[in-house]
């Protein structure tokens, strides 16, 4: 392939990267890509690293809530049963995940990325989970898992009125 049928796509590692083969010299994730601040565009793109130098990197560097640019060659299903997936070239870490200060912490606490916002679900906690878009601006608390929806959507329509 040309070296300009290549992509670029910015995205987040939303869980653990795993080896491609037994002897990790190769390695697999799934990309979280969110062009756009609609989650219906929103995607989850299978990425694939040949070269073994970067397999390492990937399978013991990168932790899930890394922001990652990759750049590679898409690679579409030749029948239905075939996985499409990014043949991934080069790999840029943009962002480092956030590190949580107590290790105990880090298993009964989750952040999840909706688009450019980003949740903290703690299992311990009063049940409250605060919400932020992913620049660090403060868009509120949510009650409970379902009303993060409207959580957001009502942060918006204040950000397209003028903000708050």
């Amino acid at each position: 392939m040309a070296a300009d049928d290549a992509i670029a796509l910015d995205g987040f590692l939303d869980e653990e990267t795993v080896p491609g083969d037994l002897y990790g010299s190769t390695a697999r994730f799934r990309l979280t890509v969110s062009p756009t601040d609609e989650r219906t565009d929103e995607m989850i793109l299978p990425c694939s690293v040949a070269d073994p130098a970067m397999a390492r990197t990937v399978i013991h560097d990168l932790v899930p809530g890394d922001k990652l640019r990759v750049t590679g060659y898409l690679r579409l299903p030749r029948s239905p049963d075939e996985p499409m997936w990014l043949a991934v070239n080069t790999l840029a870490v943009l962002e480092t995940a956030p590190q949580l200060s107590d290790p105990a912490a880090l298993s009964t606490t989750v952040i999840e990325r909706y688009g450019p916002y980003v949740c903290w679900f703690d299992a311990e906690d009063s049940g409250e989970i605060p919400v932020w878009t992913e620049a660090g601006v403060w868009v509120g608390t949510a009650g409970d898992p379902d009303a993060l929806d409207e959580l957001i959507e009502a942060f918006e329509q204040r950000q397209a009125a003028g903000g708050e």
